[in-house]
């Protein structure tokens, strides 16, 4: 069994039944369609592997999964396009940091990676302005629901199932099975990968895994740009981010629908689903603030979250920052686009998870932090998993 029906534990699956020819496999998914969280509420970006500290999971799979990908995009027919990204530095004072992602994408083998001095800038990206840059051209955009929606149907045509709406509410150890709990009774597996997102925490927990790290959900809101100021964009343009956070900062990315946007912002939410920030939920916020952690990490970031509020509250503020990138968007207005929720693990160090984990219990394989790259990394990242549970 597998709980989650997005594009990672749709991936899983495939991996699974392609494992494991003939089993009985039924992926559970809560909501009624394909993608409706994390998968369906992203940029759509392919990265390639800039970011990730050398020999992190991260690093290897992102790096790994995006070639993948690629390969069954071309093998599916699925469109995408490979744009490529800019990371620009805006002033002097950014160089060191821009220096070390070159030196991470150098050890992490990122394909045809360069540097560009700001003389350069203006031929990949007209309207960017910068004292230096780093310039990915195997960075692009993908529909990752169109992806995880053909996953699926290569899980069915290796002949598992696909339940939508069936919510998953718990489960826990039975003798030599697993005894799963959900909104249409119970199933009693053999063994089950927890792909649960925004909720994995939680039935991690009620399967013996330990509390540390808990979810903390991060809403992500995105600005959209009308179309003539669009047309100032190319691709991606994205500032140097700050090592000390799992977020990349305001940046612009010509998504695969051709919208420019502006984001995201990273905000604490008040639900685990508080895509419109009215939405608020008593347990929710309870388990964020009962979490050691968020006051831990609340103390030490304390100015990066005035930053963020302040952003989310003022669409000239987040204009502002892209406009560092691209002057020519000075004092551009901007529509409400998108918002998505992050399922960003935190440990009880007030430390954010910057990498994927996976945690073991009996007859189960929880996958307890895989923000993004995860759906860049996917057919990768669902191969690890399979080698869990395979040892289990």
């Amino acid at each position: 069994m597998v709980v989650g029906g997005g594009i990672l534990g749709q991936a899983v699956a495939r991996e699974l039944l392609s494992r494991r020819q003939g089993a009985r496999l039924a992926v559970l998914e809560a909501e009624p369609r394909i993608g409706a969280h994390q998968t369906g509420r992203s940029s759509g970006v392919i990265h390639s592997g800039i970011y990730y500290e050398p020999g992190s999971l991260k690093a290897r799979l992102c790096v790994e999964g995006s070639r993948a990908l690629y390969d069954y995009c071309d093998a599916k027919a699925i469109p995408y396009d490979r744009s490529g990204k800019l990371i620009v530095a805006v002033e002097e004072g950014e160089l060191g940091r821009l220096d070390e992602l070159e030196r991470r994408g150098i050890a992490n083998s990122v394909v045809g990676l360069r540097r560009l001095g700001g003389d350069e800038i203006g031929a990949i990206e007209p309207y960017a302005r910068g004292v230096a840059a780093l310039h990915s051209p195997g960075t692009g955009v993908v529909d990752f629901v169109a992806v995880a929606s053909a996953y699926s149907e290569d899980v069915a045509a290796a002949g598992g199932t696909l339940h939508l709406g069936t919510a998953v509410h718990r489960a826990r150890p039975l003798a030599d099975r697993l005894l799963v709990e959900h909104s249409r009774g119970t199933t009693i597996a053999r063994q089950a990968v927890f792909c649960a997102g925004l909720w994995s925490d939680r039935l991690a927990v009620a399967c013996g895994a330990p509390a540390d790290p808990r979810i903390v959900p991060f809403r992500g809101g995105y600005l959209k740009l009308g179309p003539a100021e669009a047309e100032l964009i190319r691709a991606n343009v994205y500032p140097v981010p700050d090592p000390d956070l799992p977020f990349l900062g305001a940046h612009l990315t010509r998504n695969f629908a051709g919208e420019v946007l502006i984001g995201p912002s990273a905000l604490m939410a008040p639900a685990r689903d508080a895509y419109d920030l009215r939405r608020a939920r008593r347990r929710d916020v309870g388990e964020t603030l009962r979490w050691p952690g968020t006051w831990r990490m609340m103390a030490h970031h304390w100015r990066a979250g005035l930053i963020e509020i302040r952003n989310a509250v003022s669409p000239a503020s987040f204009v502002a920052e892209a406009a560092r990138m691209v002057p020519a968007l000075k004092g551009a207005k901007a529509l409400p686009g998108p918002a998505g929720i992050r399922a960003q693990a935190l440990g009880r160090d007030g430390k954010l998870v910057d990498d994927f984990v996976v945690h073991r219990t009996e007859h189960a394989v929880h996958v307890r932090n895989a923000p993004s790259p995860a759906a860049t990394s996917s057919l990768e990242l669902a191969k690890l998993i399979a080698d869990e549970l395979d040892a289990a």
